[in-house]
């Protein structure tokens, strides 16, 4: 054979081998996504939930965040668990779930009614959530969301403000970072305040600024990777009289603006990935 066959021989190798991997790539994000899919419409659902789905975007949103059913995913602060219901399932067979929820010993009755339903959601269906974990998150004293460094991903899904009302933001995210392994990733959805709104504004709003984010993450150690628009809302203003809680699906305004409210749907929010330094 001489050297130029050889040369096309190789270069053909070479292409084949390009899209044999292709494929295989898009074949296993296509066979992800249709599990998601599957799940999210399922019918330990409630119509409610599904309903939400085209505003959450679960299927994109936790391809940009990189999650892979082998993992150790931790999502913090699940409340009533409607991403639960897609994760903990998504994970049960292959991988880990960790729900970083309420504590019991928190002083908030509130928050000791939402663990109890919480657990006991997952206890009325053991077939899906079985398998599922559920740790205390009650910064600074209960920090041990998972085996230590343990973790390969962590979520949360707007929770941010929560946190920021407790002045306790800085503390999250440090145990974020202590729960996942070096090269772990952290994806935050956050409702998105205007870039000019001082912290008491996005207490009030549960509206928070994406440099403010960016800002608590990289402070706890975390690196920023990207952004992306999944969750945007650009046909909402943000400055409504009962904060994000004005529009849908809280409606606290009741029927008073109901129509336009449900005319701008569900908020803006950022969609944000960080990352653990490898080293």
């Amino acid at each position: 054979m001489s050297m130029h066959k050889f040369l096309q021989l190789m270069t053909s190798l070479i292409v084949l081998c390009g899209y044999w991997q292709f494929a295989n790539a898009a074949n296993h994000e296509t066979a992800a996504q249709r599990t998601i899919e599957q799940i999210m419409t399922g019918e330990h659902r409630s119509d409610a939930n599904i309903a939400r789905n085209p505003w959450r975007h679960p299927v994109e949103t936790l391809q940009f965040f990189g999650l892979e059913p082998d993992m150790t995913l931790i999502e913090i602060g699940p409340s009533g668990a409607w991403y639960t219901e897609i994760l903990a399932p998504y994970m049960r067979d292959h991988g880990r779930y960790y729900g970083a929820h309420f504590s019991a010993n928190s002083p908030s009755a509130f928050q000791r009614r939402s663990l109890e339903n919480f657990e006991a959601k997952l206890a009325a269906n053991p077939e899906l959530y079985g398998k599922a974990t559920v740790r205390a998150l009650l910064p600074p004293n209960e920090t041990a969301i998972a085996p230590e460094e343990g973790a390969d991903i962590a979520m949360t899904f707007r929770n941010v403000h929560n946190w920021m009302a407790a002045d306790l933001e800085h503390e999250y995210f440090e145990a974020f970072f202590a729960a996942l392994k070096p090269g772990g990733v952290l994806g935050v959805v956050e409702h998105r305040a205007l870039p000019t709104d001082s912290r008491e504004d996005m207490i009030r709003s549960g509206y928070v600024g994406e440099a403010y984010v960016k800002e608590i993450a990289q402070a706890a150690g975390f690196e920023f990777v990207a952004s992306a628009e999944i969750n945007a809302n650009p046909k909402d203003p943000t400055g409504h009289p009962e904060g994000v809680w004005t529009l849908p699906p809280e409606y606290r305004m009741g029927e008073a603006d109901r129509a336009r409210y449900s005319a701008i749907g569900e908020s803006d929010r950022m969609t944000l990935k960080f990352r653990k330094p490898a080293n």
